[in-house]
């Protein structure tokens, strides 16, 4: 039995050594989460969540030339932004190989100061390495975002290749909204029952109401995905997501799995977790 034991150990040894990224979640899993239905619990701690992104990439470019990062839109992920411009962290892995998408856009210019694209240039984006090729924001130049969305398809087509049946993001950052929208995917909205298109046009309930957004076959089809949740609003639908198995929220589609991680403020933490057990 010992022998078998040691035999088990070494194996897990060399499947670590193959596979760099897995210790980042294997360690949030075991030293910081609380394991639900819906995935791993982690308390939002913003140094936390920069140095296990960074570490994460810099595994996953040991094996592959290149990865990819969509990255959320929204106030909440501004934090994770800043600090990811520092010099420490812009040293941390070599930025010249991550390829950085949007997972959704409002429909407005890139220097307006709602746009998603806006946010993380001034964040993160114009004090980085990135090449210019390798920073792919939602167009919104388009008069007709259908011509928009499907020109975003095709960029990511062109990336992850033009037969791939999907996309696959090696890391997926989102928000949640108060009314539980992910992306720019709205309770309500027909983006939400798309099945087939990687991009298209959605409609939000607040200004600007025009927007673009990955939909939703895309977002279950990532690996890894990073939910990043901060304010007291949020605290009914996080409550109400983590009690109810069906809760009827975009973000309750979502395919539960073991790197569905909710990086959850303190208050939202604690509500979570009380639904939890």
């Amino acid at each position: 039995m010992a022998e078998q034991d040691d035999a088990l150990f070494q194996e897990i040894v060399q499947w670590l050594e193959a596979n760099p990224e897995a210790k980042v979640s294997l360690r949030l899993i075991l030293y910081y989460g609380q394991r639900c239905k819906r995935g791993t619990l982690l308390r939002l701690n913003w140094s936390r969540v920069a140095d296990s992104m960074t570490e994460l990439l810099a595994g996953l470019l040991t094996k592959q030339p290149t990865c990819s990062v969509a990255l959320s839109g929204g106030k909440t992920p501004e934090t994770l932004y800043l600090l990811l411009a520092s010099r420490h962290y812009q040293n941390a892995l070599d930025w010249t190989r991550v390829h950085l998408f949007w997972g959704d856009e409002r429909y407005v210019p890139h220097d307006d100061l709602r746009s998603n694209y806006r946010m993380a240039y001034e964040a993160w984006l114009y004090k980085a390495s990135f090449p210019p090729e390798n920073i792919h924001p939602m167009p919104t130049h388009y008069a007709d975002p259908e011509e928009a969305a499907r020109a975003y398809e095709s960029e990511l087509r062109a990336y992850f290749g033009e037969d791939a049946p999907l996309p696959q993001f090696d890391l997926v950052l989102l928000g949640l909204g108060d009314d539980g929208h992910i992306a720019s995917l709205f309770p309500g909205d027909p983006a939400l029952e798309e099945t087939t298109r990687w991009v298209v046009p959605s409609r939000a309930p607040v200004e600007p109401h025009q927007r673009l957004t990955l939909t939703l076959p895309v977002l279950n089809a990532a690996p890894r995905i990073w939910f990043l949740v901060s304010g007291a609003s949020k605290r009914p639908v996080i409550a109400q997501l983590f009690h109810a198995e069906n809760a009827d929220f975009p973000a309750a589609r979502i395919t539960p799995g073991a790197e569905r991680f909710w990086w959850l403020s303190e208050e939202l933490y604690a509500a979570a977790l009380a639904e939890t057990w």
